[in-house]
């Protein structure tokens, strides 16, 4: 073989070789290309979900404060209606400023606390004692009065046609248990949050303690 035959074999070899590594070089930009672009697809949706998960605790929180209001409201409800002997028309919706009772729904609230009806039917979905809104969620209350026990040390004397109005007070008086049924409900995110307790109250003018 001649030598410029050599030479010529050799450019073609030489050329084979780049176009190989050319080749590989390609192919492992296309990997790493691909390789980035899962990274980032994965990046962006860990994120994406962070961001959800974070955004549903802070909505679940806001519920949460939304419903313990309204269990707050109601023992101050209960507690100045068995002081006073009757609802308080300052908690009516149509007192200024407005309150948080429904003034069509008063009067049962009103039999419930002082216990001429004793676990009544009505909730805070169908009917409620209680209706407000706070950040962005629509409270509704219900309370329920349960049944009403001796306090320890006293005298079990009742007033009048109620039993649920303790007399006798001085000398003990009786605890009237309620409970309290409060949920807050986000239409716009579909959240819903319920609390759910249960307090003792007295005639004694002593604050309403909770049981449950």
């Amino acid at each position: 073989m001649s030598r410029q035959g050599s030479i010529k074999g050799y450019g073609r070899c030489i050329m084979k070789r780049r176009d190989t590594e050319r080749g590989i070089a390609l192919v492992t930009v296309i990997m790493l290309l691909m390789i980035m672009t899962i990274v980032g697809i994965m990046s962006i949706t860990v994120t994406g979900v962070g961001n959800r998960m974070a955004w549903f605790g802070r909505t679940g929180e806001s519920g949460s404060s939304a419903a313990e209001a309204c269990v707050h409201t109601a023992v101050k409800i209960i507690q100045q209606t068995i002081d006073e002997g009757s609802l308080p028309a300052a908690f009516l919706d149509n007192a200024n400023p407005a309150g948080p009772v429904p003034q069509s729904n008063s009067a049962t609230l009103q039999s419930e606390i002082i216990g001429a009806s004793d676990n009544n039917s009505d909730s805070s979905g169908s009917a409620p004692n209680t209706l407000t809104t706070v950040d962005n969620f629509t409270v509704r209350g219900d309370i329920d009065r349960l049944y009403a026990v001796p306090k320890a040390g006293g005298s079990l004397q009742f007033a009048g046609a109620h039993e649920g109005m303790a007399g006798g007070a001085a000398a003990g008086g009786v605890d009237i248990y309620y409970r309290i049924d409060c949920t807050g409900t986000n239409a716009a995110t579909s959240t819903t949050s319920r609390i759910t307790a249960v307090y003792a109250c007295s005639a004694t003018g002593e604050t309403c303690q909770k049981k449950i």
